[in-house]
């Protein structure tokens, strides 16, 4: 019976891991210390299906290899940005294992920030920052080379004036008002590729993502910038990033979803 429905079953794609490794990576420099707080999520796709289709084991890489190989890295190789480090976790599982087809590759960095007072940084103390979350991932498969996207999320900005709404669709079913001033509250995402991953300053150009993303959002500190729509404020922020960075070109995604403040009159 079960060999007989076989017959009707494809394979699209296969792949198994460990998600939810975490490590922590403390560099000392005499009295100074520096740490990055990362999870990985890995997946790896092998050759066989044999694994599936009759229960041998034997080509599976154990979910806890996985994972002590995640940590082992760290100390061998270091970890200087995650997207460095989540090349070299790629490139270890499809260089190690000639059976490993496709190695797959996501990480988190958590956000972690230096005390800081009247201009002195703390040597050794840090406090946990939730502004952005800063993510990569990797995906490579033997032989070829590895496509890597990085991003950031959950970056919650607000501007109390300079925007507005106005000169939009109207039907029947319209009730919205024009509005030449209202607040403006989004969370940012954006993931972009690179076009190349040797000889790329990953902590850079992600600092100049975010940096350009605010600029264009919060406009001069002084007086702001008027945003007519979403949607202007998006193209516009992704025509600068891809100047200002061109390792990302020609692939970016930006998605700012609005977060609607209510304007309620009571007295």
């Amino acid at each position: 019976m079960a060999a007989a429905s076989e017959q009707n079953v494809e394979f699209v794609r296969t792949g198994y891991g460990k998600n939810a490794v975490k490590v922590l990576v403390i560099r000392r420099e005499g009295s100074r210390h520096s740490i990055i707080e990362l999870k990985a999520d890995v997946e790896l796709t092998l050759k066989s299906r044999k694994d599936y289709l009759s229960g041998d084991n034997s080509d599976i890489i154990p979910t806890d290899t996985i994972k002590n190989t995640v940590h082992g890295l760290a100390k061998l190789k270091g970890v200087k940005t995650i997207e460095q480090f989540a090349l070299d976790v790629c490139n270890h599982f499809l260089t190690s294992f000639n059976h490993v087809l496709r190695a797959k590759v996501y990480m988190e960095e958590a956000p972690w920030r230096r005390l800081e007072k009247n201009g002195v940084e703390h040597a050794h103390a840090f406090i946990f920052s939730p502004e952005t979350c800063r993510f990569c991932d990797v995906e490579q498969n033997l032989n070829g080379v590895p496509v890597l996207h990085s991003g950031l999320k959950n970056m919650k900005v607000l501007k109390t004036t300079q925007s507005g709404f106005e000169g939009f669709l109207r039907d029947r079913f319209t009730t919205l008002q024009d509005t030449k001033d209202r607040c403006f509250c989004t969370s940012v995402y954006a993931r972009w590729r690179y076009n190349k991953v040797q000889d790329v300053a990953f902590d850079s150009a992600w600092k100049c993502v975010r940096e350009t993303v605010i600029e264009r959002f919060a406009g001069p500190y002084d007086r702001g910038e008027f945003s007519p729509s979403v949607q202007k404020t998006l193209y516009e922020t992704q025509v600068l990033v891809l100047d200002r960075v061109p390792e990302v070109r020609p692939h970016f995604h930006h998605d700012i979803s609005e977060l609607h403040i209510i304007y309620i009159n009571i007295l």
